[in-house]
């Protein structure tokens, strides 16, 4: 603004506009909310469309086929089959490896001799990676070979199918499954047991009470957040288990092994199915979160926070 006083020539100078800059919190959130949505919603997203449409080998949209691809899963008797393994798988592994890791727990914490070098033992399937742990028993497993045929038949049995029985296949590849999974679940349930303050067990002793009784109205109660967290990763892990059944069955024998997730990929990559995979992965996903919520819902109630 320029204005004359006094023959005096004033340029007044207007104020700078000061420029907004975004909240700290933006900044330091945008990478992680970029990664969201390049990996998780936007595939999300990508695989729900994708299941209304017929595709190509290459997975071009060609022909919108509304519920279709829905309807053919659900009246497929082998995707039924599927289904129905991959429930069991869950009823096979996630309580028995929470229940073994409790125990295994319980054990160390005890003033047992050597306990230090059993805590090693127990926690050592962390460090061993799918593949390592597939070879290993895949030589266990062995019909002609194996060793467990080979105890099989010192006592006077037949040998055992174990990975290429339908009958024993998936029990097998549970118990593997059991195996792998127990070192972390044993590590987070330590962790929680070595938070218990010893004047819960004092108490326990003054009123005389036993294992039994401590271990029900003291240990559990008291790491049931470390439990519920078990609990929880041990059963979107196992909706979510793959490299086990590739490597010691491929779904096989006469689709006995075959699950939810094995199918998946099956149908996108080999079958190049693409539409038919999307559904499949879409009902995969539901059916994780529905079970996760109703995991959630009965089991928030036990929880005790110290």
């Amino acid at each position: 603004m320029e204005y004359v006083h006094a023959n005096v020539h004033v340029v007044e100078e207007a104020p700078a506009v000061q420029k907004k800059r975004l909240p700290l919190w933006i900044i330091y959130l945008l990478p992680s909310m970029l990664i969201f949505l390049i990996f998780t919603f936007y595939p999300f997203v990508k695989t729900l469309i994708t299941s209304f449409f017929a595709t190509t080998n290459t997975g071009a949209l060609t022909q919108f086929v509304d519920i279709q691809n829905y309807i053919a899963l659900f009246t497929d008797p082998k995707y039924l089959q599927n289904l129905g393994n991959t429930f069991l798988y869950l009823l096979l592994t996630v309580p028995l490896t929470v229940i073994i890791a409790l125990l295994l727990a319980v054990l160390s914490c005890s003033n047992l001799p050597g306990m230090g070098v059993f805590r090693t033992i127990f926690s050592s399937t962390m460090g061993i990676s799918v593949a390592a742990g597939s070879v290993f028993w895949n030589l266990l497993f062995h019909p002609t070979a194996g060793l467990l045929n080979h105890i099989v038949m010192t006592l006077g049995g037949k040998p055992v199918g174990w990975l290429t029985d339908a009958n024993c296949a998936l029990l097998s590849v549970s118990a593997v499954s059991i195996w792998m999974n127990l070192g972390f679940s044993y590590l987070v349930l330590m962790g929680g047991l070595k938070n218990i303050d010893d004047s819960h067990y004092e108490s326990v002793e003054i009123i005389g009470g036993g294992f039994f009784y401590r271990l029900f109205k003291v240990t559990i109660p008291l790491i049931s957040p470390s439990l519920f967290f078990v609990l929880t990763t041990a059963l979107i892990g196992a909706f979510q288990s793959f490299g086990l059944i590739d490597m010691l069955t491929a779904g096989g024998p006469n689709n006995s092994t075959n699950l939810l997730v094995y199918r998946l990929y099956k149908d996108a990559f080999v079958n190049f199915r693409i539409g038919s995979a999307s559904a499949q992965g879409v009902v995969l996903f539901l059916l994780i979160l529905l079970v996760s919520q109703l995991q959630t819902k009965l089991t928030e109630r036990l929880v005790t926070y110290q």
